[in-house]
Protein backbone atom coordinates (compact mmCIF):
# COMPACT_ATOMS: atom_id res chain seq x y z
CA UNK A 1 0.00 0.00 0.00
CA UNK A 2 1.01 3.51 -0.85
CA UNK A 3 2.95 5.35 1.79
CA UNK A 4 1.85 9.26 2.04
CA UNK A 5 3.10 12.12 3.46
CA UNK A 6 1.44 15.48 2.46
CA UNK A 7 2.04 18.86 3.36
CA UNK A 8 0.46 22.07 2.77
CA UNK A 9 0.05 24.94 4.58
CA UNK A 10 0.49 21.89 6.03
CA UNK A 11 -1.58 18.72 5.64
CA UNK A 12 -3.78 19.71 8.33
CA UNK A 13 -5.87 21.86 6.72
CA UNK A 14 -7.35 23.39 2.47
CA UNK A 15 -5.84 21.56 -0.28
CA UNK A 16 -3.45 19.50 1.77
CA UNK A 17 -6.23 18.11 4.03
CA UNK A 18 -8.45 17.73 0.95
CA UNK A 19 -5.54 15.28 -0.54
CA UNK A 20 -4.98 13.15 2.30
CA UNK A 21 -8.58 11.95 2.72
CA UNK A 22 -8.96 11.56 -0.83
CA UNK A 23 -6.45 9.05 -0.68
CA UNK A 24 -7.10 7.63 2.02
CA UNK A 25 -10.41 7.04 0.40
CA UNK A 26 -9.08 5.91 -3.08
CA UNK A 27 -7.06 3.18 -0.26
CA UNK A 28 -4.18 4.45 0.57
CA UNK A 29 -2.69 4.65 3.84
CA UNK A 30 -1.35 8.13 4.54
CA UNK A 31 1.28 9.84 6.53
CA UNK A 32 0.19 13.16 7.23
CA UNK A 33 3.03 16.33 8.23
CA UNK A 34 2.86 19.84 8.94
CA UNK A 35 4.26 22.22 12.09
CA UNK A 36 4.08 21.49 15.50
CA UNK A 37 1.64 24.10 15.87
CA UNK A 38 -0.73 22.52 14.02
CA UNK A 39 -1.02 19.22 16.07
CA UNK A 40 -4.27 19.15 17.13
CA UNK A 41 -5.81 19.39 13.37
CA UNK A 42 -3.78 16.66 12.38
CA UNK A 43 -4.92 14.87 15.14
CA UNK A 44 -8.20 15.13 13.88
CA UNK A 45 -7.23 14.82 10.28
CA UNK A 46 -5.57 10.88 11.31
CA UNK A 47 -8.74 10.09 13.17
CA UNK A 48 -11.21 10.71 9.74
CA UNK A 49 -8.45 8.88 7.99
CA UNK A 50 -7.98 5.90 10.69
CA UNK A 51 -12.15 5.75 10.15
CA UNK A 52 -11.98 4.89 6.65
CA UNK A 53 -10.47 2.19 7.28
CA UNK A 54 -7.00 3.10 6.42
CA UNK A 55 -3.93 3.34 8.55
CA UNK A 56 -2.15 7.34 9.19
CA UNK A 57 0.59 9.12 11.11
CA UNK A 58 1.43 12.30 12.14
CA UNK A 59 4.85 13.28 11.31
CA UNK A 60 5.70 17.02 12.73
CA UNK A 61 8.52 18.90 10.33
CA UNK A 62 9.42 22.03 9.33
CA UNK A 63 9.67 21.42 5.46
CA UNK A 64 12.03 24.56 4.96
CA UNK A 65 14.43 22.61 6.88
CA UNK A 66 16.62 20.12 4.98
CA UNK A 67 17.49 17.94 7.96
CA UNK A 68 14.09 17.51 9.49
CA UNK A 69 12.34 16.85 5.58
CA UNK A 70 15.22 13.85 5.69
CA UNK A 71 14.62 12.51 8.80
CA UNK A 72 10.93 12.59 8.10
CA UNK A 73 11.33 10.02 5.46
CA UNK A 74 13.05 7.93 7.32
CA UNK A 75 10.52 7.78 10.02
CA UNK A 76 8.11 7.29 7.68
CA UNK A 77 9.31 4.04 6.33
CA UNK A 78 10.38 3.15 9.82
CA UNK A 79 6.69 3.20 11.31
CA UNK A 80 5.00 2.67 7.38
CA UNK A 81 7.33 0.28 5.74
CA UNK A 82 7.90 2.01 2.35
CA UNK A 83 7.62 5.71 0.91
CA UNK A 84 5.57 5.08 -2.37
CA UNK A 85 3.77 8.45 -3.18
CA UNK A 86 5.13 11.69 -1.86
CA UNK A 87 2.82 14.82 -1.89
CA UNK A 88 4.70 18.26 -1.39
CA UNK A 89 2.69 20.88 -0.88
CA UNK A 90 3.27 23.13 1.89
CA UNK A 91 2.90 26.58 0.84
CA UNK A 92 2.69 30.53 2.50
CA UNK A 93 1.77 33.73 0.29
CA UNK A 94 2.81 37.43 1.15
CA UNK A 95 0.00 39.57 -0.55
CA UNK A 96 2.08 43.08 -1.26
CA UNK A 97 2.60 45.67 -3.37
CA UNK A 98 6.26 44.74 -4.98
CA UNK A 99 7.74 47.57 -4.00
CA UNK A 100 6.61 46.98 -0.38
CA UNK A 101 7.80 43.59 -0.16
CA UNK A 102 10.74 42.59 1.95
CA UNK A 103 13.91 40.58 1.49
CA UNK A 104 12.90 38.60 4.40
CA UNK A 105 9.44 38.24 2.82
CA UNK A 106 10.97 36.87 -0.56
CA UNK A 107 13.34 34.56 1.46
CA UNK A 108 10.84 33.14 3.91
CA UNK A 109 8.17 32.51 0.87
CA UNK A 110 11.08 30.95 -0.91
CA UNK A 111 12.10 28.85 2.39
CA UNK A 112 9.09 27.10 1.91
CA UNK A 113 7.54 27.02 -1.34
CA UNK A 114 11.06 26.17 -3.09
CA UNK A 115 13.07 25.16 -0.99
CA UNK A 116 10.75 22.83 1.12
CA UNK A 117 9.66 21.04 -2.20
CA UNK A 118 13.05 20.81 -3.33
CA UNK A 119 13.88 18.69 0.11
CA UNK A 120 10.60 16.48 -0.43
CA UNK A 121 11.71 15.91 -4.49
CA UNK A 122 15.10 15.18 -2.84
CA UNK A 123 14.70 12.67 -0.20
CA UNK A 124 11.61 11.29 -1.74
CA UNK A 125 13.35 10.48 -4.96
CA UNK A 126 16.26 8.84 -2.99
CA UNK A 127 14.26 6.61 -0.87
CA UNK A 128 12.53 5.64 -4.01
CA UNK A 129 15.54 4.61 -5.65
CA UNK A 130 16.31 2.66 -2.82
CA UNK A 131 13.27 0.45 -3.26
CA UNK A 132 13.92 -0.10 -6.37
CA UNK A 133 10.31 -0.13 -7.82
CA UNK A 134 9.57 3.43 -8.95
CA UNK A 135 7.29 6.43 -7.49
CA UNK A 136 5.18 9.24 -7.93
CA UNK A 137 6.17 12.61 -7.05
CA UNK A 138 4.07 15.41 -6.80
CA UNK A 139 4.16 19.56 -6.25
CA UNK A 140 2.13 22.57 -5.20
CA UNK A 141 2.61 25.32 -8.32
CA UNK A 142 0.14 27.54 -9.07
CA UNK A 143 -1.28 29.44 -12.20
CA UNK A 144 0.84 32.15 -10.75
CA UNK A 145 3.63 30.03 -11.71
CA UNK A 146 2.70 30.63 -15.24
CA UNK A 147 1.47 34.23 -14.89
CA UNK A 148 2.60 36.76 -12.40
CA UNK A 149 -0.16 38.27 -10.39
CA UNK A 150 -0.19 41.73 -8.79
CA UNK A 151 0.66 41.82 -4.85
CA UNK A 152 1.99 38.75 -5.37
CA UNK A 153 5.84 39.36 -6.65
CA UNK A 154 7.36 36.68 -3.97
CA UNK A 155 4.57 33.98 -4.67
CA UNK A 156 4.71 34.01 -8.50
CA UNK A 157 8.41 33.67 -8.49
CA UNK A 158 8.50 30.88 -6.26
CA UNK A 159 5.87 28.79 -8.35
CA UNK A 160 7.76 29.49 -11.27
CA UNK A 161 10.60 28.24 -9.60
CA UNK A 162 8.19 24.91 -8.61
CA UNK A 163 7.12 24.51 -12.18
CA UNK A 164 11.69 24.51 -13.38
CA UNK A 165 12.09 22.11 -10.46
CA UNK A 166 9.20 19.40 -10.95
CA UNK A 167 10.55 19.51 -14.68
CA UNK A 168 14.29 18.83 -14.16
CA UNK A 169 13.45 16.00 -11.51
CA UNK A 170 11.01 14.50 -13.83
CA UNK A 171 13.90 14.28 -16.83
CA UNK A 172 16.59 12.65 -13.76
CA UNK A 173 14.19 10.44 -12.25
CA UNK A 174 12.52 8.78 -14.96
CA UNK A 175 14.99 6.12 -15.33
CA UNK A 176 14.44 5.10 -11.79
CA UNK A 177 10.58 5.10 -13.16
CA UNK A 178 9.53 7.91 -10.72
CA UNK A 179 7.29 10.59 -12.02
CA UNK A 180 7.27 13.72 -10.86
CA UNK A 181 4.28 15.86 -11.71
CA UNK A 182 2.95 19.45 -9.73
CA UNK A 183 -0.29 20.94 -9.43
CA UNK A 184 -1.36 24.24 -10.28
CA UNK A 185 -4.47 25.66 -9.66
CA UNK A 186 -6.06 29.27 -10.22
CA UNK A 187 -8.22 30.71 -7.11
CA UNK A 188 -8.97 27.45 -4.91
CA UNK A 189 -11.96 28.05 -2.13
CA UNK A 190 -9.56 27.92 1.05
CA UNK A 191 -9.28 30.19 3.79
CA UNK A 192 -5.62 31.10 2.42
CA UNK A 193 -7.81 32.78 -0.77
CA UNK A 194 -10.00 34.57 1.77
CA UNK A 195 -6.99 36.11 3.61
CA UNK A 196 -5.20 36.97 0.12
CA UNK A 197 -8.18 38.61 -1.30
CA UNK A 198 -9.00 40.25 2.10
CA UNK A 199 -5.36 41.88 1.63
CA UNK A 200 -5.59 42.85 -1.94
CA UNK A 201 -8.62 44.84 -1.23
CA UNK A 202 -7.28 46.55 2.05
CA UNK A 203 -4.03 47.34 -0.62
CA UNK A 204 -6.79 48.92 -3.47
CA UNK A 205 -8.70 51.05 -0.71
CA UNK A 206 -12.09 48.67 -1.58
CA UNK A 207 -14.51 47.78 1.12
CA UNK A 208 -15.73 45.28 -1.40
CA UNK A 209 -15.18 42.19 -3.43
CA UNK A 210 -15.22 43.51 -6.77
CA UNK A 211 -12.55 41.67 -8.80
CA UNK A 212 -14.25 39.70 -11.96
CA UNK A 213 -14.02 35.67 -12.38
CA UNK A 214 -14.39 35.94 -16.30
CA UNK A 215 -11.04 34.91 -17.19
CA UNK A 216 -12.34 31.41 -15.64
CA UNK A 217 -14.02 29.60 -18.09
CA UNK A 218 -16.44 27.81 -15.66
CA UNK A 219 -16.87 31.24 -13.43
CA UNK A 220 -15.79 29.80 -9.79
CA UNK A 221 -13.28 29.78 -7.83
CA UNK A 222 -12.20 25.70 -7.26
CA UNK A 223 -12.53 23.64 -4.59
CA UNK A 224 -9.99 21.81 -2.64
CA UNK A 225 -11.55 18.28 -3.58
CA UNK A 226 -11.09 19.11 -7.16
CA UNK A 227 -7.24 19.96 -6.44
CA UNK A 228 -7.35 16.31 -4.65
CA UNK A 229 -9.18 14.50 -7.39
CA UNK A 230 -6.10 15.97 -9.71
CA UNK A 231 -3.44 14.22 -7.71
CA UNK A 232 -5.76 11.17 -7.37
CA UNK A 233 -4.88 10.86 -10.88
CA UNK A 234 -1.70 11.76 -11.14
CA UNK A 235 -0.69 9.11 -8.28
CA UNK A 236 -2.88 6.12 -10.33
CA UNK A 237 -1.43 3.58 -12.16
CA UNK A 238 -3.29 5.55 -15.60
CA UNK A 239 -1.03 8.24 -14.98
CA UNK A 240 1.76 6.09 -15.21
CA UNK A 241 3.13 7.85 -18.74
CA UNK A 242 2.77 11.17 -17.33
CA UNK A 243 5.58 13.33 -15.81
CA UNK A 244 7.17 16.53 -15.67
CA UNK A 245 3.71 18.16 -16.19
CA UNK A 246 2.05 21.65 -14.82
CA UNK A 247 -1.56 20.59 -14.10
CA UNK A 248 -3.71 23.26 -14.39
CA UNK A 249 -7.31 23.12 -12.76
CA UNK A 250 -8.34 25.61 -14.97
CA UNK A 251 -6.93 28.01 -17.45
CA UNK A 252 -7.35 31.67 -19.41
CA UNK A 253 -9.94 31.37 -21.78
CA UNK A 254 -7.59 33.55 -23.65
Amino acid sequence: MYKIPTNSKGASRGIGRAIALRLANDGFDVAINDLASQKNELEELCAEIVKVGKVSSIFIANVSVEKEVESMISAVVDQMGALDVMVANAGICFTKPFLETTAEDFRKTFAVNVDGVFFCYKYAGLQMIRQGKGGRIVGASSLAGKQATRFLSAYSSSKFAVRGLTQAAAIELAKYQITVNAYAPGAVDTTMLEDLRQKAMKINGQTKLTESQSTIPLGRDITADEIASLVSYLVSKDAAMITGMKRSSYTSAN
